[in-house]
């Protein structure tokens, strides 16, 4: 509910279309982009609070429990930004066996964690018999497990290592047990921004074109944007219109999540997000996708303070726990313990939910 000492003046253009909002009525790109530019930061963040009622109760966050495993650190598409990868060729990157990575999932079974979150570099020298025997191991080994594998830039990798059509090799990875993937890295999705941060990587309309087909043959997941380097307030919500537009095709992108470029190398152009503006991004996210129900903030990432007030400004989801994260500097947190405590100390009850979005029993811990 939206408190009565909040005036909105419908004379005023930002007012405006927060109004609008608060109806229910969809706002266009360039509403979004005046927002960003012009909107008091604080009325932004009270309707995505109201919007995000709607999804959750403000007394209840979400949390989920899976461990990152990243196969191989090899990539030949190095963007600017990543520390993580190692040159093809240079041998001192590594690529995990099948029970290695079972080795890492017992262990994260111990920690309560039942959803494997598996990401690495583009890296061609690999088989698709690779992947196919880490999938159907994983799941022989645990069959309940949930997978979510393989970034838009993996996948298109794959496809043109097996030379098949990409509907082809989905279904296939589908069919031993891929469960969902993720939608990262899109950073900004303009051609100016891309071409500035990873000129490698997949295009925009490659990258739209392997979330799009994913979703199509019956596997969902997530989307972000990341920003805070060389992008301007326009491109931010460019990047926002065609995640908003690829989920009125598919409806596949379960949630949605913001961050913020990290330092990892001297190459790339770093610049300093204030957290009201980091918020304000949010609650514009809330507020433009009206066809994406959940947003997380990654406690990862921005750390814990910052992720506190993000669930009171349109987040209704921590991400977290993360069991290993190797690409990123973390803040994150560390145990389901740690998870529902912080939760309970900034107000939240806490709800544990996989991710499919869909609640489960959540252990008392003590």
């Amino acid at each position: 509910m939206i408190p009565s000492h909040f005036q909105f003046l419908p004379e005023i253009p930002a007012d405006a279309i927060l109004l609008k909002a608060i109806e229910g009525k969809r706002i266009s790109k360039e509403e979004a982009i005046l927002l960003y530019k012009e909107a008091d930061f604080l009325k932004i963040q009270m309707v995505a609070r109201y919007l995000r009622e709607k999804v959750r109760p403000l007394s209840e966050a979400s949390y989920t429990m899976f461990r990152v495993v990243n196969y191989t650190n090899y990539c030949n598409v190095e963007c600017s930004f990543c520390s993580f990868m190692d040159e093809i060729g240079n041998g001192k990157g590594y690529v995990l066996s099948l029970d290695e990575i079972l080795e890492k999932m017992d262990f994260a079974m111990e920690m309560g964690a039942d959803q494997l979150f598996l990401q690495g570099g583009v890296y061609p020298e690999l088989p698709f018999s690779y992947y196919t025997e880490i999938i159907s191991g994983i799941k022989k080994r645990f069959p309940s497990m949930h997978i979510r594998a393989f970034s838009p830039v993996e996948i298109i990798n794959l496809e043109t290592i097996t030379k098949r059509p990409l509907r082809d090799v989905l279904i296939e990875l589908k069919s031993i047990g891929l469960d969902s993937v993720p939608g990262a890295g899109a950073e900004i999705l303009t051609e100016r921004m891309r071409e500035i941060i990873s000129p490698k990587k997949a295009s925009v309309t490659e990258w739209v074109r392997a979330m799009e087909t994913c979703h199509e043959v019956g596997l969902p997941g997530s989307a972000n944007v990341v920003f805070g380097s060389e992008e301007t307030q326009e491109e931010v919500i460019e990047h926002l219109q065609v995640i908003r537009d690829l989920q009125d095709r598919t409806g596949g992108f379960l949630s949605f999540i913001p961050w913020t470029f990290q330092p990892q190398t001297k190459r790339f152009k770093i610049r300093s997000v204030p957290t009201h503006e980091y918020l304000k991004v949010l609650g514009i996210c809330r507020i433009f996708f009206d066809n994406i129900a959940h947003m997380e903030t990654s406690v990862m990432v921005l750390g814990k303070g910052v992720g506190q007030l993000a669930l009171l400004s349109g987040a209704d989801d921590i991400s977290s726990v993360v069991i290993e994260e190797n690409v990123l500097r973390s803040f994150g947190l560390k145990s389901e313990k740690e998870a529902q405590k912080f939760l309970k100390e900034g107000g939240f009850t806490p709800v544990r939910r996989n991710l499919l979005y869909e609640n489960v029993e959540m252990p008392v811990l003590t």
